[in-house]
């Protein structure tokens, strides 16, 4: 070494996540740090030092790992030359899911770079960070002196592991230390983690699992096999203490823990940090492997298994190319470690000990839902939304929450008069709105709309289906009134089908689209007098449930939103419900529009849910309960004086109730029973 000159350390990823901890560990001890830093990246090696409370002692090198001796400039190559006592290789990718061209070009060359630059700048020492992913999937155990054991390399990070090791074995001309580190979490005291990685990737569901069950319910799942977790103070701390001995050169060290746990265990671990539910019963992967050799390989490459694999993956934000190295396949042992470390006090702390502190950093800094914009402009900015009965009640509202949201509403009812006057306010407001005056009662009529519209519009993104007919009348006051289920099924089933079916090709050419679906809570409970009406609504579900499955794989979505009773133009005829608890046109929307936004199968309220339980477990009984509140909540009077059209309405309302005229015969007051029955059972409409 040149006297004089404090230069001690050379350092690739530093601003790395293992790097940022080895040189908070260096600085712990005398001499000078240089770190190679990219001219883009010296605003976060500028922060990092003000981190470390480093003053002057870490001092930027420019390169690219990419470049020849990692493109450090002649002037820096002069000052370094036998002035460096310790050249760390961090610089890597650590990262299952990146491709083979980038995991070469990082991994490989960039080691090639690196180890060219240590063997010009004569460094005393060499240490490159490899992995035990150099091992693949060499069956056995997996020493620390072993390395070429002729190991299946199964993807592009494990074989480029494998030949960086092999570079820094080979090419270095310079003494050499190997570092293997297994799986690296966040740090076990303060849990900082810069990215999911390793079992985090399998946070998102224990999440939702725990939002979905109670914590006590016990879980079946596979058991994947044995997995090796360290947290990234211990692989710093190790290998800044390894590094320092003497009489180490041209040996590998395995920074692992050293009892591996089995997959299961890990995920039950965080599971418990989470309080999530945990899996009692795990099938052993023998189990698994024990199938006729293909069986579930077959089976796994069959198209719709595929897809449904990869959605739910997705879905959970869980990478395909992780779930086949979950598990590791060799055993390790670290005796050499564990002997340098002795004494040290330096040693892998149980991952139950900090599995909380991992967890509540994750839930606090990395959990993707806190990226994700959920604000419905987010969701629905710049998008063509085509709203049904959107001259009046809840469609209008909507119109209305989806133009101040950004989107574009299009603007579908028989009136052409009131949605002139929805345009123009939504226009006045700063927004953009199309309207078109359709009888969506008439198929010929919903077809000639659909062609004029693909033909103005190049895009539609999303269809809410609002208008609706609704008719309140009991099936022996209905015996002479075939036609109230004809035309109550002609607009809310044939007539909203048609509109659906319309877009569909549109959208399987287009990337996908959405549609809201406004059902009915009645279509869950069953109300009496609505027999007309909750067909149809019931009819549209059925399709919905069926359709849904066949067009997913075209990226078309549904969400049903079973209403509840609005206060709109649509109920104003049956006085009863002037005292019954109804929410209003907008609250509404606001259903609707959290169908857009979030793209549910389901809106659901909790009495309507609890009425599809009810109805499953004891059906007969809830016959004779439902037949109580027809015997409470009387006839209209309509109805009572045969009237001979007692559900005229406009078929582009929406909202949920009555659209005819009716009252209960009673002045517009509800009996006391009514009005508790009412009370009690919010949102049904009676």
């Amino acid at each position: 070494m040149t006297e004089g000159i404090a230069v001690t350390y050379f350092v690739t990823g530093a601003t790395g996540f293992i790097g940022r901890f080895l040189v908070e560990r260096l600085l712990e001890r005398e001499g000078e740090i240089n770190v190679l830093v990219r001219e883009g990246s010296r605003d976060r090696l500028d922060a990092l030092i003000e981190r470390w409370g480093a003053g002057d002692r870490v001092h930027a090198v420019v390169g690219d790992l990419g470049e020849e001796r990692l493109g450090v400039s002649d002037d820096d190559v002069q000052r370094l030359t036998g002035n460096v006592d310790h050249f760390f290789h961090l610089a890597a990718v650590y990262d299952m899911t990146a491709d083979d061209e980038t995991n070469e070009r990082l991994n490989v060359e960039g080691t090639k770079h690196a180890v060219d630059l240590a063997n010009a700048l004569q460094v005393g020492h060499l240490h490159h960070v490899s992995s035990v992913a150099a091992a693949g999937n060499y069956d056995g155990y997996f020493r620390e002196d072993m390395f070429d054991e002729g190991q299946e390399l199964p993807s592009p990070y494990h074989r480029t592991k494998f030949e960086s090791e092999k570079v820094a074995r080979k090419r270095s001309t310079v003494p050499w230390r190997i570092y293997r580190p297994a799986v690296v979490v966040g740090h076990s005291k303060t849990g900082e983690m810069d990215k999911i990685d390793g079992p985090y990737y399998f946070f998102t569901a224990i999440k939702r699992l725990r939002h979905l069950l109670p914590e006590w319910v016990p879980l079946a799942g596979p058991e994947l096999g044995h997995t090796n977790i360290v947290p990234v103070d211990y692989v710093a701390a190790a290998l800044d203490h390894i590094a320092h001995q003497p009489d180490l050169d041209g040996q590998a060290f395995h920074l692992i823990a050293p009892k591996a746990t089995r997959s299961g265990e890990v995920l039950n671990t965080f599971a418990k940090a989470a309080n999530a539910p945990q899996l009692s019963l795990r099938i052993d992967k023998r189990i698994i492997d024990s199938l006729p050799k293909g069986v579930l390989a077959m089976a796994m490459q069959i198209p719709a298994v595929k897809e449904i694999r990869k959605t739910i993956l997705r879905d959970l934000g869980i990478p395909l190319e992780v779930i086949g190295h979950v598990a590791l396949t060799p055993k390790f042992d670290s005796r050499d470690t564990e002997r340098v470390l002795k004494g040290s006090g330096i040693e892998v702390p149980p991952l139950d000990s900090y599995a909380d502190t991992l967890w509540d950093y994750w839930e606090r800094n990395l959990d993707p839902d806190l990226f994700k914009d959920r604000s419905l402009a987010g969701a629905i900015r710049g998008k063509k939304v085509v709203i049904t009965g959107g001259s009046s009640g809840i469609g209008y509202a909507t119109a209305l929450r989806v133009a101040e949201a950004g989107a574009v509403p299009i603007l579908v009812a028989r009136g052409m008069e009131k949605l002139e006057g929805a345009k123009k306010e939504i226009e006045e407001a700063g927004g953009e709105a199309h309207i078109y005056s359709v009888d969506l009662s008439s198929m010929d009529a919903i077809e000639e709309f659909v062609a004029q519209l693909l033909q103005d519009h190049d895009r539609i993104d999303m269809l809410v289906n609002s208008a609706g007919r609704s008719i309140r009348r009991g099936v022996m006051s209905s015996l002479d009134r075939f036609h109230d289920y004809e035309r109550t099924m002609q607009l809310n089933y044939l007539g909203t089908i048609k509109m659906i079916t319309g877009l569909l090709p549109h959208w399987k050419d287009n990337g996908g689209g959405h549609v809201v679906n406004v059902s009915s809570i009645g279509a869950q409970t069953y109300p009496p007098r609505f027999s007309a009406y909750i067909a149809s609504k019931a009819a549209l579900d059925g399709w919905t449930a069926c359709a849904s499955s066949e067009v997913v794989g075209y990226n078309i979505t549904f969400t049903t939103v079973h209403m509840q009773l609005v206060k709109t133009p649509m109920i104003a005829p049956t006085k009863i419900y002037d005292a019954f608890p109804t929410i209003t046109p907008e609250e509404a929307a606001d259903i609707i529009c959290e169908g857009l936004r979030t793209r549910p199968k389901e809106l659901n309220t909790r009495i309507g849910t609890a009425g599809e339980v009810l109805h499953a477990l004891m059906p007969k009984a809830m016959d004779q309960i439902l037949h109580m509140a027809y015997r409470v909540f009387p006839e209209s009077s309509s109805a009572k004086k045969g009237s001979s059209d007692s559900a005229a309405g406009d078929e582009s309302s929406s909202g949920e109730g009555d659209s005819g005229s009716g009252d209960n015969g009673t002045d517009g007051k509800a009996s006391n029973e009514a009005f508790a029955l009412a009370h009690l059972l919010k949102g049904v409409h009676w």
